[in-house]
């Protein structure tokens, strides 16, 4: 899909509060309220806009023991990836997962409220799914950078 400029900016004003109304940001694009509201569902059929959240304080939630737990599966078979991914999507903890490339195959950025909370999770979740054969573990110290807006 092709996005002209005033698509951008709409996308960027989005990203910087989905909860403005279509009045206020037909304003900020010289567009009416019609035709604003026409631009974000077609942005929203086209898979552009994918869902809108509320960004949640971590601290206030008592979730802030944040890991990245670097996962070696035994093999690289069709059937050891898909059966790791079906079942990582189902654990809450696990924040974001990326396949990647390297010594392990998978980082995992997990999210819990402390490191016995993680042990907990670790012993009676992680090690429990199948073809898993070494973890290792990254405490995070300090956020220090947590963007959610794509530059456009």
């Amino acid at each position: 899909m092709e996005l002209d400029k005033k698509d951008r900016l709409l996308l960027t004003l989005l990203q910087n509060d989905a909860k403005q109304t279509t009045k206020n940001l037909s304003l900020q694009l010289d567009l009416s309220v019609t035709a604003v509201f026409e631009r974000v569902k077609r942005l929203e059929r086209n898979g552009v806009i994918k869902s809108y959240v509320a960004v949640l304080d971590p601290k206030k939630l008592e979730k802030d023991f944040a890991v990245l737990c670097h996962v070696k599966l035994l093999q690289h078979s069709k059937e050891y990836i898909t059966t790791f991914e079906r079942q990582i999507v189902e654990l809450p903890e696990v924040m974001e997962c990326f396949h990647v490339s390297g010594d392990y195959d998978y980082i995992l950025k997990i999210v819990v409220g402390s490191m016995e909370e993680y042990r907990e999770f670790m012993v009676s979740k992680l090690t429990t799914l199948k073809h898993i054969a070494s973890t290792h573990s990254s405490f995070t110290i300090k956020e220090v950078k947590r963007e959610f807006a794509f530059t456009l």
